[in-house]
């Protein structure tokens, strides 16, 4: 995405031509005709649509614009032209959208920037994105009445975008909040921002997916919608039909850095669950339970004898973790977690994070081709490591083809590995399922693999399939492979 052009937007006239049948006379016309042509039917043209039909978002605006403020940034610091580069350090502005400073802004010169945000509280708490107010030395709050005020942060969470603002005023007017769980895909929201400054900007769409995904971002569902958001709309409220706002604009995917129609939000009840915590404690604590977890796709769902691809794999149990005290084994299938669904891996990181440490959540897990309930209790996260496996060359073998060895105990300190075999090459069946070299195979179908004659049984007693679980780079995950 390229920040340093904004696009303008460009006003395209399209011309339609719209055909009319005339009611032909049979005077001068042969008798023959004349009769053939009367008995041909009429062919009545389409009402045309009630405007009933399509939305109407004048009096969603009338009754809960005032609630939307804009947040004007001032950020003083060094700003040169190499900081705006795709790889520097303003690369997470590329793919956000708050407005940045020009190009080739010289050393200490003020940068500014435009944003949005909402009033949730009518003693004057704001919310908005982390990323509009990150590094401000100075902000203005402008209300839709045009009273400004100067704003002070009281907190920030990055790892899911939000922030809290707080101004001097009383008795404002402030947003109603809606369930996002109950909003439909195809659903009609709208959008109420300062995209490029232009304050109180209204756009619409629908919602075009929910709990979405996006890279580096697995702590949040996103809301996606093909509402047209652009630079200033960050931070700004999301609305349903009835009013309630429902997320918080916050991401767009763009190779422009204009809006391309793939907006995203960040479902409302996680980030009020930010904002209690950032107000009461100054800090945002989220829960953990020490799993690795991958998702299942039909071929998985097939070899642990599930109905159907849903739910969260669990690729590795953290030793000492809540997940092991609680017995979670590599293998299992989480299908619920503390009351909900988990329809998708990705729905599990941001269920749990939500969850504060001490609780005691109950799990539906998969396990041995039986549903069995598990209860844990909550941990906190902590930050993760990596760790990065070498790789050597030598012959595959087998009818798995892969060529093995067990770990050293020098490399399964530095690959933090219990043990296992070190691939040094695959190819066939292995290869085509994904494993390379450097892969370490951990188990097969749910039994350990430490030594090469144990892998050589395992695969000798499979018949057609394997749950392969590999440690690839500090995560663990299985493979299904397909034996030829």
């Amino acid at each position: 995405m390229n920040s340093r052009s904004l696009i303008k937007p460009t006003l395209i006239a399209t011309a339609v031509a719209a055909a009319f049948f005339i009611g032909q006379r049979s005077h001068g016309i042969p008798e023959a005709t004349a009769a053939a042509a009367a008995t041909v039917p009429h062919v009545q043209a389409p009402a045309a649509r009630s405007t009933q039909d399509l939305p109407d978002f004048s009096s969603l605006v009338e009754a809960h614009g005032a609630t939307v403020v804009n947040i004007a940034v001032t950020k003083r610091g060094a700003m040169t032209s190499a900081q705006f580069d795709e790889d520097g350090p303003m690369g997470e502005m590329l793919r956000r959208f708050g407005v940045p400073t020009p190009d080739g802004a010289p050393q200490g010169r003020e940068g500014r920037g435009v944003g949005s945000g909402f009033i949730v509280g009518a003693d004057g708490v704001i919310l908005t994105n982390a990323h509009v107010v990150e590094g401000a030395s100075e902000l203005t709050v402008r209300l839709a009445d045009e009273r400004e005020f100067k704003g002070k942060v009281v907190g920030t969470d990055r790892l899911t975008d939000v922030a809290v603002v707080k101004i001097d005023a009383t008795n404002l007017p402030t947003v109603k909040t809606g369930d996002p769980s109950q909003l439909k895909v195809g659903q009609w929201v709208a959008a109420i921002g300062s995209p490029f400054g232009l304050e109180n900007s209204v756009t619409a769409g629908i919602v075009s997916a929910k709990s979405r995904a996006l890279p580096q971002e697995t702590l949040v569902p996103f809301i996606q919608t093909d509402v047209a958001v652009n630079p200033g709309n960050s931070g700004g409220p999301l609305f349903n039909m009835a009013g309630e706002v429902v997320g918080i604009n916050s991401q767009i995917f763009s190779t422009s850095g204009g809006y391309m129609g793939l907006s995203f939000a960040i479902p409302i009840d996680l980030a009020l669950k930010v904002k209690d915590d950032l107000v009461a404690h100054g800090k945002v604590t989220r829960g953990r339970i020490g799993v690795g977890i991958q998702s299942v796709d039909p071929s998985l769902a097939e070899t642990f004898g599930l109905d159907k691809a849903r739910g969260a794999l669990v690729s590795r149990v953290e030793p000492g973790s809540p997940a092991a005290r609680a017995g979670l084994k590599e293998g299992d299938v989480i299908l619920e977690f503390n009351g909900k669904p988990i329809a998708k891996s990705n729905d599990l990181p941001a269920a749990v994070a939500q969850v504060a440490p001490g609780t005691k959540a109950p799990l539906k897990v998969w396990r041995d081709r039986s549903e069995k309930s598990i209860d844990v209790t909550i941990g906190e996260l902590p930050n993760e490591r990596v760790a990065q496996a070498p790789a050597e060359a030598s012959k595959p073998q087998g009818k798995l083809g892969v060529a093995v060895r067990p770990l050293s105990n020098e490399e399964a300190r530095t690959l933090q590995s219990e043990g296992g075999l070190l691939v040094q090459q695959a190819k066939g069946p292995a290869a085509k399922a994904g494993l390379r070299a450097g892969d370490v195979i951990v188990a097969v179908n749910g039994q350990p693999t430490r030594t090469v004659d144990e892998l050589r049984k395992q695969v000798g007693d499979a018949k057609g399939k394997l749950a392969v679980l590999i440690e690839r780079e500090g995560q663990r995950v299985f493979v299904p492979v397909e034996l030829s």
